[in-house]
């Protein structure tokens, strides 16, 4: 099993001892409250993740052993969650290992798929691509 893989599994893991939806948003609400703030220079239309019915940043940081580093925020306290779950899958990672992650199939063992609206479904989707878009820039 690959990192994300444990990752996922854990993730998984702790949902499961939530039960039902309204626990699991507060949950998703609280791990976007221990997201480090982006710096205002950080909030860039450069950084910024098309997509997204909230505003969304995304940095990029290779690290020099290869892997990516991620940082993220947002004005939606629900979104701001759902970018802690993808720091916690994606960062730190080799570029080829979030590459080969389905990320589609992680979201539906998760249930997020079915508990999430359409535009916040969009807007994952969004930042998933933005994630495996720096991926693809990195391992050139």
């Amino acid at each position: 099993m690959g990192a994300i893989e444990a990752e996922l599994a854990e993730l998984s893991a702790e949902f499961e001892v939530l039960g039902d939806w309204e626990e699991r948003y507060r949950y998703v609400i609280d791990l976007g409250r221990e997201l480090a703030p982006l710096s205002d220079a950080e909030r860039s239309d450069a950084n910024r993740v098309r997509g997204c019915a909230s505003q969304v940043w995304l940095v990029r940081e290779p690290q020099s052993d290869g892997t990516l580093s991620f940082r993220g925020d947002s004005d939606a306290h629900i979104v701001r969650g759902l970018i802690a779950i993808l720091l916690r899958l994606f960062s730190g990672r080799e570029p080829e290992a979030i590459l080969a992650f389905d990320a589609p199939a992680a979201f539906e063992a998760l249930g997020l798929r079915g508990a999430l609206s359409q535009q916040r479904s969009n807007g994952l989707a969004s930042m998933v691509a933005r994630i495996r878009k720096d991926a693809e820039l990195a391992s050139v």
